[in-house]
């Protein structure tokens, strides 16, 4: 443990005994949100992202060190253990570096080698390595045997022998590895005949790139292509390119090989020369190419998981327009418009259909039914879906509200993105088990506007559509880390346990899906909780449990307004000790921040709270139930561009970020395609990561600089103070460049538009 805590500290940039402490809390089953926000004297003040980082670290380590110890017993048993190999397996740091020192002693069918090596012939290949001048075809005569008939036999024996050593040399294969990472290429061509049919991936039809830079959109894009047998794809060493793969001058890595095994290079032409052209051609070259391969995807999909991320948790934690009644709009055209109104708590009051659009244009029917229920239920918010005919539907909202006396509502169009899947969901089944799947699609939009974190935790992760290339990475490493991503975003605002649902308790620190289930039960037969201690009582939810999860529960207008805050229950003597301190009452006291900030810190430490925890509370009674989500804003479309066609260049346009990924960021401007604002686009300064100058759900102002009518691409700019050329003003003309005009829908990561931007970003 403690050279794992050694090794974790310096990667994380801590001490081993911060190290130490966390994992010990880990393998007791603490989470990291309750580690990181009520553990921080233990820890040392590790914050989520550290945990999480240590987390995984610590699960491949440990891996790395179950494998290491199958291997030593496997070799120890074969009775080929030696101190040396001992020595390099112990300290072999990576899972590679393991496999290729066990390579020589894995299991295998009997080989070529093998039959080869009974035969006595290693001593033939022994001699002809030491000595390369002597002719092999003399030599060889003298090992005619059974099973090798003749001198050519006897070669391809010895052969065998020497390509099997190398090919298990752990040095050997390091080297090459290194080289191959450092100065390979990328490369991609087009399958014959598939031109056509392969038309999105135009750009990889003939493509290299270094694997050391090529960026995870594009190891992606021609992953895909390959997938789709549209292209043939590898990686090769420059010289291989120029000189061609079959050319009889020896490659770089050809020339390490042979400086590796002890070859001159005056030995190309001779018997040796070609068994080291083959050790490289047919067989470390293809296994490192193999190798790299899937290296470059498995690099590729970590980082578009990190993309989706950052995407989600910028969602999850978007403003919420808050508990007021809001009346929900699905839009659509021969299916028609599907109605649902919300109360506060997001409570059905009302359902219904209407029918605006083509093919049956009743227009003044739907703002009548639409007024009455705004009347009937004292409507304040009206969430559109961004889909099929939303601007449309928008515009059906606009005149809505020219109808209303008094108070008018806020229209705000809101991403549908999953908002089918949860329709279809057994979730959704058990929450509205007689109303039409198409309806709750409808409530789901007007519920995810008042609270897009309670909403959204209803919906697999996956397939909120805020991610580059998500169907086609690791889904189980995707789901794993999406839910971190989901765990953390609940816990850092806190949920309601009188109001939430099971889906969003089921996220909370300590809670499983069938604990959640039981507060809910629990909730409904003996009606709404007074007090966190009551929770005890709900069953199977013991002392452990409870520890985990009570600081994130909220109870609002309970027996206690400290079960309101984030102060954990066990630091409720502390907040005593405080009150007594300023000889005020709990109620005077929250929110108080002149007697609060008189407080110095310190003076409340003891042996079980120390100062960051004191500080924390000092901080959360200065503003109980502080919600750490930013203030609600809306983004109001341009009227009258509703379509891409309407776009001029020019236009400054009001939007909605969709989805940010490492090339730039998408913005939903109201006309059914998102457009692109490139990386350089971003901002007047230099942008290196996309993600530190927006983030989903941010409203921003774009400028219009190409538009792409045939092909649905749009390129935006926020550096509202460009000017498009002369020749691009006026009526919307193609685009000039894919990598500043790709535009997709978040929603749909299969989207080729999107692929092609991403084919173009090296340009």
């Amino acid at each position: 443990m403690s050279n794992l805590s050694q090794r974790l500290a310096q990667e994380l940039n801590c001490k081993p005994a911060q190290v130490a402490a966390a994992v010990a809390l880990l393998d007791e089953g603490a989470t990291v949100p309750f580690i990181a926000r009520y553990r921080k004297e233990v820890t040392g003040g590790l914050d989520d992202g550290q945990l999480r980082l240590l987390a995984e670290r610590l699960r491949y380590l440990r891996e790395l060190d179950e494998r290491r110890a199958s291997i030593i017993a496997t070799i120890t048993e074969q009775g080929q253990m030696s101190a040396a190999l001992r020595a390099q397996l112990d300290a072999a740091d990576n899972k590679q570096t393991l496999e290729d020192l066990y390579l020589p002693y894995k299991q295998k069918r009997r080989t070529k080698a093998q039959i080869a090596r009974e035969a006595g012939l290693a001593a033939l290949a022994e001699q002809l390595l030491k000595n390369p001048q002597q002719d092999p075809e003399t030599l060889a005569a003298k090992f005619i045997c059974e099973g090798f008939v003749d001198s050519k036999a006897v070669l391809e024996g010895a052969k065998a022998i020497l390509l099997e050593g190398w090919g298990e040399d752990a040095a050997l294969i390091g080297q090459l590895r290194s080289h191959l990472q450092s100065s390979g290429l990328v490369t991609s061509k087009v399958v014959k005949g598939q031109e056509q049919a392969g038309a999105k991936f135009a750009d990889y039809f003939d493509f290299a790139e270094k694997w050391a830079v090529m960026p995870s959109h594009r190891v992606l894009a021609v992953l895909r292509g390959a997938n789709e047998k549209i292209l043939s794809i590898g990686i090769q060493l420059p010289e291989e390119i120029e000189n061609g793969v079959r050319s009889k001058i020896w490659s770089s890595a050809e020339q390490r090989i042979a400086r590796h095994v002890g070859i001159s290079a005056n030995c190309a032409d001779l018997w040796l020369g070609d068994v080291v052209r083959a050790a490289w051609r047919t067989k470390l070259g293809v296994s490192l190419e193999n190798e790299l391969l899937t290296a470059a995807r498995e690099r590729a999909e970590l980082e578009a998981i990190k993309v989706f991320s950052r995407n989600l948790k910028d969602l999850l934690l978007a403003a919420p327009a808050g508990p007021r009644c809001t009346l929900g709009l699905d839009p659509g055209l021969r299916t028609g418009v599907k109605v649902a109104v919300v109360d506060a708590t997001g409570k059905l009051l009302a359902t219904d259909t209407i029918y605006p659009h083509e093919p049956r244009r009743d227009w003044d029917k739907s703002l009548f039914i639409l007024k009455k229920l705004c009347d009937t239920h004292g409507v304040e918010l009206i969430a559109i879906g961004n889909g099929t005919a939303s601007r449309e539907t928008e515009q059906l909202a606009t005149d809505l509200i020219a109808q209303i006396d008094g108070k008018k509502p806020v229209k705000v169009v809101v991403s549908e993105a999953g908002a089918s899947v949860y329709s279809a969901s057994e979730l959704a089944a058990k929450e509205f088990p007689q109303l039409d799947v198409s309806l709750r699609g409808a409530v789901s939009i007007a519920r995810r506007l008042q609270d897009p974190l309670a909403e959204l935790v209803k919906i697999e992760p996956k397939a909120i559509g805020v991610g580059q290339y998500q169907h086609d990475v690791n889904q189980a490493e995707l789901a794993r880390m999406l839910d971190a991503v989901v765990e953390d975003c609940v816990n850092a605002v806190g949920v309601d346990v009188n109001t939430a649902s099971a889906a969003l308790l089921a996220r909370v620190s300590g809670l499983s899906p069938v604990l959640a289930s039981n507060v809910v039960a629990y909730r409904d037969e003996y009606g709404a909780f007074k007090n966190r201690k009551a929770l005890l009582k709900v069953p199977r939810l013991g002392p452990k449990a409870f520890e985990q999860a009570a600081g994130f529960l909220r109870i609002m207008q309970g027996d206690n307004p400290l079960d309101a805050s984030a102060v954990h229950p066990e630091a409720y003597p502390l907040v005593e000790k405080l009150l007594q301190k300023l000889g005020q009452d709990l109620r005077s006291t929250m929110g108080n921040r002149a007697a609060l900030q008189a407080v110095a810190p310190e003076s409340l430490t003891d042996a079980q709270f120390g100062l960051p925890t004191v500080k924390d509370i000092l901080a959360e009674l200065e503003k109980p139930g502080r919600d750490p989500r930013p203030e609600f804003k809306t983004a109001t479309f341009a009227a009258g561009i509703e379509k891409i066609s309407d776009l001029q260049v020019d236009m400054v346009l009001e939007g909605v970020v969709s989805n940010v990924t490492n090339f730039g960021a998408f913005v939903d401007i109201g006309v059914h395609q998102d457009g692109l604002v490139h990386i350089s686009m971003l901002a007047n300064t230099f942008v290196k990561d996309p993600h530190a100058v927006v983030k989903a759900g941010q409203v921003v102002k774009v400028k219009v600089l190409e538009v792409d009518v045939p092909r649905k691409r749009i390129a935006l700019t926020m550096r509202l103070n460009d000017e498009a050329k002369p020749a691009d003003r006026g009526a919307a003309k193609p685009a000039r460049s894919a990598e500043r005009q790709a535009s997709a829908k978040s929603a749909a990561p299969s989207n080729s538009a999107m692929a092609d931007a991403l084919a173009k970003l090296k340009r």
